[in-house]
């Protein structure tokens, strides 16, 4: 990796959908561009900029973070600014108050140049269909940063792509679409129970404005598209880059997995999570989490917990309390199965607090990953070669789940195709063909190879050296003005 040098330095403005799974990757790519010399504005809002890890020294003076602040929107709670500080059901009234943004990133972007710090690009996601239009004002142009597996948005398609094959109902989203048919195996689909929150996306939401209709927008006015990705992870043989250049009429560009190991490493050796994995056999133990946002049931929360139970491996459970879930109390005893956590002390551990996910993942002890298939976690675990038990849930967790699957490195919990609903007995069975099962030498193996081809940084960098030509060759100095 080379510092750019001279002329080609540039000043990337970063500007990320208000959820930290995508905050999180717009910062690593932060990192890496500033690394490589380029200066670099990560815009977001006042509490969220708050809660980012720190940036590192040595990359600071090219680095800042600048605060929006965000206006008050009716239905929202005082000082939520993510997806994370409200349930699943507030999400769009994010979407809402983020367009209120318009107008401060508009001042923003005017300071700037005024300022003599004109931006050579404006990178931003798929909620944000409005910017380009300001870009424009100011011959700026425009790139767009998905954080999410190519494969998911080959899937939703271009508005195009959808106009010539309509999609409305549930259904449809059960099987790949007509573009991706020849490239797609045919499981890489949603099943019923996902269906319908494909489905909604393609409809208006409470901010006004569908998701696609945001992401097509945002397409249409962004001169290519910049994905957490690589050939590696994606759908064996389907040529998912190449796909998507040809479906949205712009070049997909993978960066790279995005990934330090140390990004998490906010506390000390000492930590007692770790403590207690130090006292476990070698891949013994199965890690389990999934995420705080995942739209879990108290039904769904008893019948994993049983589940384990009945498999009888060690596990460590990083325990959060769902925003969906309503049962009352806080404390984990009212959200787990009575007298659960004292018939599994002697083999599992429920963790209420924080837990340094990717230093657990390293350790000696874990042997396989339970996950909901979000992407961070879904690469972080194939990243240290754990094979996958897999409960998804929206977005494109279910995509990931068949893919990961159809990759060898691990199994779906098996769940009623109508309701989505499982029981102990699925999660116990799943649990243990990864983990006591011949089959699981074949998952272990397997997720042992993506191991190797994502941990190759050499690898790793040649997708930023990419994306750092075609953002030098195509800027504002390079290439002219304008998004379109």
């Amino acid at each position: 990796m080379e510092e750019a040098s001279g002329g080609d330095r540039l000043d990337v403005v970063l500007f990320p959908w208000l959820a930290f799974g995508h905050l999180i990757p717009y910062l690593e790519l932060g990192k890496r561009l500033a690394a490589r010399g380029h200066a670099v504005t990560f815009l977001s809002t006042p509490r969220n900029i708050a809660r980012l890890p720190p940036v590192p020294a040595h990359l600071s003076p090219r680095l800042r973070l600048v605060s929006l602040p965000l206006p008050a929107v009716e239905g929202l709670p005082e000082g939520a600014e993510s997806t994370g500080d409200v349930p699943p059901e507030k999400n769009d009234l994010i979407k809402k108050a983020l367009d209120g943004l318009a107008s401060p990133f508009a001042a923003f972007l005017a300071g700037a140049v005024a300022g003599g710090r004109r931006p050579d690009w404006v990178v931003i996601d798929f909620s944000h269909s409005w910017v380009p239009a300001i870009a424009d004002e100011h011959g700026v142009p425009c790139a767009a940063f998905q954080i999410v597996p190519g494969a998911f948005v080959a899937f939703l398609g271009s508005r195009s792509a959808n106009a010539a094959h309509p999609r409305a109902a549930p259904e449809d989203f059960t099987a790949p679409p007509a573009w991706c048919a020849s490239s797609f195996p045919p499981a890489t689909a949603y099943s019923r129970h996902e269906a319908e929150w494909v489905a909604a996306r393609f409809r208006p939401n409470a901010s006004g404005v569908s998701d696609m209709d945001r992401m097509w927008e945002m397409d249409e006015r962004t001169r290519f598209t910049i994905y957490r990705s690589c050939d590696e992870l994606e759908a064996a043989g389907a040529g998912v880059f190449a796909l998507l250049t040809d479906l949205f009429q712009r070049p997909a560009i993978p960066a790279g997995v995005l990934l330090q190991p140390e990004s998490d490493d906010r506390h000390d050796g000492d930590s007692e999570v770790l403590q207690w994995l130090d006292k476990q056999p070698s891949k013994s133990v199965i890690y389990v989490t999934l995420g705080s946002e995942t739209p879990l049931t108290a039904d769904n929360l008893h019948e994993l917990a049983l589940g384990l139970e009945l498999a009888g491996v060690r596990f460590l459970w990083a325990f959060r309390k769902p925003s969906g879930v309503t049962a009352p109390g806080t404390d984990v005893g009212e959200l787990l199965p009575a007298g659960f956590e004292g018939r599994t002390r002697g083999h599992g551990l429920v963790w209420t607090g924080w837990v340094p996910q990717v230093r657990v993942l390293a350790h000696g002890a874990v042997g396989a990953f339970l996950t909901h298939c979000g992407w961070g976690s879904t690469i972080e675990g194939l990243m240290f070669g754990h094979p996958l038990v897999m409960l998804p849930f929206v977005v494109d967790q279910g995509l990931i789940a068949r893919t990961m699957a159809e990759r060898g490195v691990g199994v779906e919990v098996a769940r009623d195709d109508g309701d989505g609903s499982f029981g102990r007995d699925d999660v116990a069975a799943a649990v243990r063909r990864v983990m006591l099962e011949e089959e699981g030498k074949v998952f272990t193996s397997n997720a042992e190879k993506m191991k190797e081809v994502l941990g190759d940084q050499r690898r790793q960098d040649q997708y930023m050296d990419v994306l750092d030509e075609y953002l030098t060759r195509y800027g504002r100095r390079k290439g002219g003005g304008g998004s379109g």
